[in-house]
């Protein structure tokens, strides 16, 4: 190829990166305008309390209990009646709530599990649409998961589930969800959720975060030195990083994308406009990013938790420590 005919094609494929993400941007631009806007549901500031321990995990499940229970009052008085039975099915005796902040789009952090006395422990990063108003759908992750670890795991193997809506997920058409605004935001947090969970459990306990969708660029943005042993992504549109070295993590980095998940169809490119950075890059189950690329079946971008799939099946093996057992295409 001769000097010029390489400088066409230079330019050719510059053209076609920038059309597709100002497509992309346009997309999450436009199309949210259609919406209108939710109007802001009163509700009390989250309770202040010290970092918990083992010895304390009742009396803080116990206190973010009675600020749901304020919060579904202050919803029902607003006429906000389906915000007010979210928070009160949150309010439950039965619900063991690490954290919960009933304003806004709402966040909440389940346990699943005896975590104190757990020797495998599994936190759920959310991608987008995520909110208390949509949370029922997230919790039946974290219980499907639970009940996974729960059959699977050697006897005598302690085993728990954290449900971390711990950040303000971007909508999935919107400009947030094509940037990694949300996950810079939301990264210091979930480091920190991370230090509280070893507080409670101890060094031994094996710690494993499940990134889903966009929740894999906020799991990207905390790896960096984080205290735990395996990162999987599953739905990812990328991580905002070039490769799995990229992240700059001890832990083993997983990767799996279900064959009929829209999020194949997201360019895989990143570029800096407007002061922030546009599109998550590499692919992470490619060859190029150099994940532990497993098997994730035929599901969709929301199906990786189904009861019996076999997403679901690798996800309990990788938390267990059998990664001997996880399967590959």
């Amino acid at each position: 190829m001769g000097s010029g005919t390489t400088a066409r094609w230079r330019r050719h494929v510059s053209r076609w990166r920038r059309t597709v993400l100002a497509a992309f941007i346009c997309g999450a631009v436009v199309l949210p305008l259609s919406g209108a806007a939710r109007p802001e549901i009163p509700a009390p500031p989250p309770a202040v309390l010290a970092a918990p321990t083992a010895g304390t995990l009742e009396e803080a499940y116990a206190a973010h209990r009675a600020n749901a229970a304020e919060a579904s009052r202050m919803a029902a008085a607003h006429g906000d009646r389906h915000r007010a039975a979210a928070d009160r099915s949150l309010a439950d005796p039965s619900r063991r709530l690490l954290a919960f902040d009933g304003r806004g789009a709402g966040l909440v952090t389940e346990v699943f599990g005896d975590l104190a006395h757990a020797d495998r422990v599994a936190v759920l990063v959310p991608g987008s649409d995520t909110s208390l108003d949509t949370y029922d759908r997230f919790r039946a992750t974290a219980l499907a998961l639970h009940r996974q670890l729960a059959a699977k795991a050697p006897e005598g193997t302690g085993t728990a589930v954290v449900a971390w809506l711990g950040y303000e997920t971007p909508g999935t058409v919107s400009t947030a969800v094509a940037t990694t605004d949300r996950a810079d935001s939301a990264a210091p947090r979930l480091r920190a959720l991370v230090d509280d969970l070893r507080a409670v459990t101890g060094p031994g306990t094996s710690v494993t975060l499940l990134c889903h969708s966009y929740g894999s660029v906020v799991c990207a943005r905390a790896a960096e030195g984080l205290d735990v042993t395996d990162i999987a992504l599953v739905g990812s549109p990328g991580t905002g990083a070039d490769s799995a070295a990229g992240l700059h993590t001890r832990a083993r980095v997983w990767a799996a994308r279900g064959a009929d998940d829209w999020v194949e169809h997201v360019p895989h490119l990143s570029a800096d406009l407007f002061g922030t950075s546009v599109g998550f890059g590499t692919d992470p189950v490619s060859r190029d990013f150099g994940a532990r690329v497993f098997a994730a079946g035929d599901g969709g971008h929301s199906d990786y938790f189904d009861p019996g799939s076999l997403s679901l099946t690798n996800l309990a093996r990788i938390v267990l420590g059998d990664t001997a057992e996880v399967t590959h295409d």
